[in-house]
């Protein structure tokens, strides 16, 4: 076979070097053969022993995988497992300057190349990433604590349990994700939304500079008088891959936090919704409001319970006028718990542990909708349909309905003509998460359908004409206005900054501007 006269060729020419090269799996070395190979198929222009000078370049700690390798499978895996990329060989950054090496390889021999962090993501744009280089960004882990400014510096897959842990023990908080097991740059780059949200922003807000590796393989630093620093704000998914932020830190203001989880069947859907929509017309800073609703048939085996959660900060138990009206509701279940910042997570199922957390195999498309309020009449509708398609009988009953009631203060301070993020206006994010086991294009599309249904109705609802979606959470067949903004000024800017930075469109896999 080709590989191997080519495999005995590098061999010898670079058999000097094996002392400063990455990490290799002790799996054995013919993967490696057989991987490069199948890259110089794709890409006639590059041999063999252009890929072994390039791995030579890469720091010692950087690791590489391809396919055949158990740890091909364990690095390069995805939570949602529809429309998802392929790729064939998976490397692990060591070092910020390991992206800018991978980088300039993949466009040097014109091949595909995709960053992962967290890989919860289930955009179905990335089907079409059909080939290529994952670089996993998992290594690139660190929090750098400036106190004497109030920033960190952040790696750029530093994950957010560990981020919030290292600045917690420190005396400081930041605004990141929800769900702990996800990393703090993956939401950033699309907005994201976080507990802390209220007192100080978005995510993405509390940028003071980016080290960011461009499409052409340089890496710059990005600070607010950069022009592209407004894209990565919302859209940075499209300009390139962040190596390390410099972000704005606060000292912890509650070390006390309590929540209460009601538990209602689901005849009370519209009760529920209409008593929240007057409970929290005015919601203060401190509060966040949040439900589910799944099948739990031990509590109702007749339909999807819905699980209402508020929090309140610094207290130890939430105040009366945030529950009354829903204790009048008569849950079926109440459980108030007393803790700090750590336990949200844990108390909302999105911890380390929770199943949200776990990679199982399943399909998990998400259809995501921002709205300024409830329509009780819409929620009680939407209710019946997810109930009717989530039936014990059928493929999608282990489905998930998820209603984020933030508080939105800090996030609507914000100038939204600074920021590519569109939606500050926007009180409520809600989301069907539809479970079911992949492999069946029939399945995908009826999966398809009834995710976009439940949207609808919400949607239909709110008597918009316009559609606004969380790119963070898309499915996929989303417009780019619906994801950056129907304003004709947003999606012209960010198409000339792509023009101007990405004009080969090497950063298109996740909800592309173009």
């Amino acid at each position: 076979m080709r590989w191997q006269s080519m495999l005995l060729a590098a061999a010898t020419a670079f058999s000097g070097l094996v002392a400063g090269m990455p990490i290799l799996d002790p799996e054995g070395f013919t993967p490696y053969a057989r991987g490069l190979e199948e890259l110089t198929l794709f890409s006639p222009g590059c041999s063999i022993p252009d890929f072994w000078r390039f791995i030579t370049r890469l720091s010692h700690n950087a690791e590489i995988y391809f396919q055949g390798q158990n740890k091909f499978n364990t690095y390069s895996i995805r939570w949602s497992n529809v429309g998802t990329p392929k790729v064939n060989i998976t490397i692990l950054p060591a070092t910020e300057n390991d992206v800018v090496e991978i980088v300039r390889l993949a466009n040097g021999c014109n091949i595909p190349f995709l960053a992962y962090n967290s890989a919860h993501g289930s955009i179905t744009t990335l089907k079409n990433m059909s080939w290529g280089i994952l670089i996993n960004l998992r290594k690139l882990s660190g929090v750098t604590i400036h106190a004497a400014n109030e920033t960190a510096t952040i790696l750029g897959g530093t994950n957010s349990k560990y981020m919030i842990q290292q600045l917690w023990d420190a005396g400081y908080q930041a605004v990141t994700g929800t769900c702990e097991c996800v990393n703090y740059m993956g939401p950033a780059l699309g907005g994201g939304h976080g507990w802390l949200q209220g007192h100080y922003g978005l995510i993405a807000d509390q940028f003071r500079s980016l080290n960011v590796v461009l499409a052409n393989g340089t890496k710059i630093t990005v600070g607010p008088d950069h022009e592209l620093f407004w894209a990565m704000n919302g859209a940075g998914h499209n300009f390139g891959i962040v190596t390390s932020a410099n972000i704005k830190i606060y000292p912890k203001i509650h070390t006390t936090y309590a929540i209460e989880i009601l538990t209602f069947t689901g005849d009370k859907a519209k009760d529920l919704y209409e008593a929240a929509i007057t409970t929290f017309a005015n919601q203060p800073v401190e509060v966040i409001q949040w439900s589910y609703w799944m099948n739990i048939p031990q509590l109702d085996p007749t339909g999807p319970i819905i699980e209402f959660y508020i929090i309140q900060e610094g207290v130890t138990a939430v105040d009366s006028q945030w529950t009354a009206a829903f204790y009048a509701l008569n849950p079926i279940a109440a459980n108030p718990q007393t803790g700090s910042y750590l336990d949200l997570s844990t108390w909302l199922s999105i911890n380390m542990d929770g199943p949200p957390c776990q990679k199982t195999g399943m399909a998990n498309p998400r259809f995501p909708l921002y709205l300024e309020s409830f329509n009780a009449t819409a929620m009680e509708e939407v209710y019946e349909a997810f109930k009717a398609g989530t039936n014990s009988s059928g493929p999608f009953y282990n489905s998930l309905f998820m209603f984020e009631g933030y508080s939105m203060q800090g996030v609507q301070a914000k100038n939204a003509s600074n920021a590519a993020f569109a939606w500050r206006n926007d009180n409520l994010l809600v989301a069907p998460l539809i479970q079911y086991q992949p492999g069946n294009p029939a399945l995908d599309e009826a999966a398809k359908q009834f995710g976009n249904e439940l949207r609808q109705i919400l949607h239909r609802g709110s008597g918009r004409t316009e559609m606004h979606t969380y790119v963070n959470y898309a499915y996929g067949d989303e417009t780019p206005e619906e994801w950056y903004g129907h304003e004709s000024w947003r999606l012209t800017k960010l198409r000339q900054l792509k023009t101007k930075y990405d004009p080969n469109n090497r950063f298109s896999f996740y909800g592309p501007v173009n």
